[in-house]
């Protein structure tokens, strides 16, 4: 792990064992860092907190204080955290339910949310089950319990509840209705590769190796290929093929 991330975590988990003390029983790396593709420069940090009970307002407004980046600078593009009680995370539940999310960082809008019914519709309320899905698979424990004993997996109906709630949502997003290449669409189109790879295969992968693992089954090469190049410079694939190719995997998995 990249020296500079390590510290970063360290310092995350003793800062939030100041807040929570006891009631901090797991820490977790999530996203690309515990699928094995966080790349310095581009990456967020993704962390999950586990407590043992429901934390007061008081409580999430302190640990939001200790872990916002003015107080703890992340080295990444920014850090999203979300914390759960420990019921909820072994529960497999389909629904936010978490107690606090802080998303802060130099590269990302500051966002605090202390209940779930705070969150916004139209921001989506998909990733927290997807989040402990892919969290049971290949969370990294920096706290507790192994990740697969700390996290239940999603349900296979809920989980593609949420895949299809989730490619719904990248649907509705604005993009350019014409043939140049569209900025952003590189990660529409390989977030679906993730999401119908995990539909197929009952695997979590990053989202460029999901995209080579389509690539490989001989999957449409042409608008796969360009979001994986557009990773490394390479202009990225249109709107329209992005939403093509989206709608395509959208269909395939609302169809099982």
């Amino acid at each position: 792990m990249d020296s500079a991330l390590q510290r970063y975590l360290d310092d995350l988990v003793a800062a939030s064992r100041d807040v929570l003390g006891a009631d901090l029983v797991g820490a977790y790396a999530a996203g690309s860092v515990g699928l094995g593709a966080y790349q310095a420069g581009r990456s967020d940090v993704d962390v999950a907190l586990v407590s043992t009970g429901p934390l007061t307002d008081t409580v999430k407004r302190t640990l939001v204080a200790r872990l916002r980046h003015e107080a703890l600078p992340c080295p990444a593009r920014g850090l999203e955290l979300v914390a759960y009680r420990r019921d909820v995370a072994a529960s497999a539940t389909p629904e936010p339910g978490f107690e606090v999310e802080l998303n802060t960082g130099s590269g990302m809008p500051f966002r605090c949310t202390l209940d779930p019914a705070d969150r916004p519709v139209g921001d989506g309320r998909f990733w927290y089950g997807l989040d402990r899905s892919i969290l049971h698979q290949s969370g990294l424990p920096l706290l507790g319990l192994p990740a697969a004993d700390a996290f239940a997996d999603l349900a296979p109906a809920d989980l593609r509840r949420l895949l299809v709630d989730a490619l719904s949502w990248w649907l509705a997003l604005p993009t350019p209705p014409d043939d140049r290449p569209a900025p952003g669409t590189e990660d529409a189109v390989l977030g679906a590769c993730r999401s119908l790879v995990r539909h197929r295969d009952g695997v979590w992968l990053a989202k460029v190796a999901a995209g080579q693992r389509l690539l490989d089954a001989d999957e449409p090469a042409e608008v796969i290929g360009r979001a994986i190049a557009a990773r490394h410079g390479g202009p990225p694939p249109t709107g329209a093929q992005a939403r093509a190719f989206q709608q395509r995997v959208r269909d395939e998995i609302a169809a099982a």
